[in-house]
């Protein structure tokens, strides 16, 4: 993969601390605006818990649960997660931001990943990448083999630390909600 694609991956998170600030600056949240982004928000948290309930990281190809649908639902998940806090700052410039960011790091990442999942798994790896998308899921999920599938489990959940999405988004929305405090007459 190219150096451009290793600093992509590499550097998806680390540039989401200032891009948060960024976000948090230009943020005029309300409360109609906090909750909707929070509703929304949950529904990308749960995708992407129960995705890593499943996701057993460089020890066997995913393909049960949600990996049945599409190929990345942690990264969907997070999607549905910016559109969220988008919604939750009530600010055009933070929306676009957040959405410039995902769609600009994330596509390169995804296809860095699916080149060494095509690497480590070969001819597996092909035939799931054939029946489920890389992004946007299937309404029914593969028909895959069922010795492969596996099921969801609390304790890789835990391994994956799925919480710590959990914690960054509760923490935007107290920030969000201090920020519409303080700035009530």
């Amino acid at each position: 993969m190219s150096s451009g694609g290793t600093f992509f991956v590499r550097w998806r998170v680390g540039l989401g601390y200032p891009l948060a600030i960024v976000v948090l600056w230009f943020a005029r949240p309300t409360p109609c605006s906090i909750t909707i982004g929070a509703i929304v928000g949950l529904t990308g948290l749960w995708l992407r818990a129960y995705a890593a309930g499943y996701l057993q990281k460089h020890e066997i190809l995913s393909v049960g649960g949600p990996y049945a649908r599409t190929r990345n639902p942690l990264y969907l998940g997070s999607a549905i997660l910016a559109v969220g806090a988008a919604m939750a700052t009530h600010s055009w410039v933070s929306s676009v931001l957040l959405c410039l960011y995902f769609t600009i790091f994330y596509p390169i990442v995804m296809r860095r990943e699916e080149a060494e999942l095509r690497e480590r798994y070969g001819a597996s790896f092909d035939e799931y990448a054939r029946l489920v998308p890389l992004f946007i899921p299937r309404v029914t999920a593969a028909k895959l083999p069922s010795s492969s599938v596996g099921a969801f489990s609390l304790a890789q959940y835990k391994k994956n630390r799925e919480y710590q999405a959990a914690i960054g988004f509760l923490l935007l929305l107290v920030l969000l909600f201090l920020m519409w405090r303080l700035r009530m007459p």
